[in-house]
């Protein structure tokens, strides 16, 4: 199996999941509601501010700070129990703890690219389309420490700053360079899960301490990942 299909299996298994379906609106209503009146919160929801016209970068920080800690109990406590023997089966052919753990990181990219001010990603009633994918594969790339993805994903960002809408243009998602990099990045990414999904699987094959192993592999894995996004989005501010 190609590496591009070995991502594209684990994003399809971890797309459909609840946890991935963050909605924009909601989530930034519900960050925001504390620090913003509602005015500015409806500006920053229809496109006409940016989370930054009114928030300090560190308040931007802080709110990151809180997304990244939720997701990454989230991920450990979901891969503990799939530790235990017999406790997760796969999905869709993918173990369901690599498809929790990649919905958890899902989740969290699209919450840090709504703070830093980043429009909508879905494609309206359609949701998460393949444009989407595109962007959620680059950004997993910047996580990983993709110097490529981290390089297009700024040349993105600088595009983005100049529009002012809820939505991002679905023109943007669908260009031969942004499909071009994602599939370079998919491929990337499968290389290191081909690699990388071997010594998950060993450590849970050992009785008792199969639990614990898995998540610390998943905190090491995934705190790293939440902060080098975090970086790269502080950077672009």
């Amino acid at each position: 199996m190609e590496t591009i299909q070995v991502w594209d299996k684990v994003l399809s298994a971890a797309i459909n999941l609840p946890v991935v379906k963050v909605d924009r609106n909601d989530f930034l209503r519900n960050q925001l509601a504390q620090y913003c009146d509602e005015q500015h919160i409806n500006d920053i929801l229809e496109g006409r501010l940016k989370t930054k016209d009114v928030l300090t970068k560190q308040r931007i920080q802080q709110l990151a700070d809180g997304c990244i800690k939720f997701h990454l109990t989230s991920a450990c406590a979901i891969s503990a129990a799939a530790g235990i023997p017999g406790g997760f089966a796969m999905l869709a052919t993918v173990p369901a703890d690599m498809a929790q753990f990649y919905g958890n990181v899902l989740a969290l990219v699209q919450k840090l690219l709504y703070l830093y001010g980043w429009p909508d990603l879905r494609n309206g009633d359609k949701g998460i389309d393949d444009g989407t994918k595109h962007i959620l594969t680059v950004y997993i790339g910047v996580a990983f420490g993709s110097l490529q993805a981290s390089e297009f994903a700024k040349t993105l960002a600088v595009r983005l700053a100049k529009e002012t809408s809820k939505r991002i243009p679905r023109m943007a998602l669908t260009q031969y360079a942004m499909y071009n990099i994602a599939k370079q990045v998919g491929k990337w990414i499968g290389l290191k899960l081909t690699k990388d999904g071997v010594g998950k699987t060993m450590g849970k094959a050992i009785p008792l301490i199969g639990a614990p192993i898995s998540a610390a592999t998943t905190y090491f894995t995934f705190k790293p990942m939440a902060k080098k996004l975090k970086k790269h989005l502080d950077e672009q501010w």
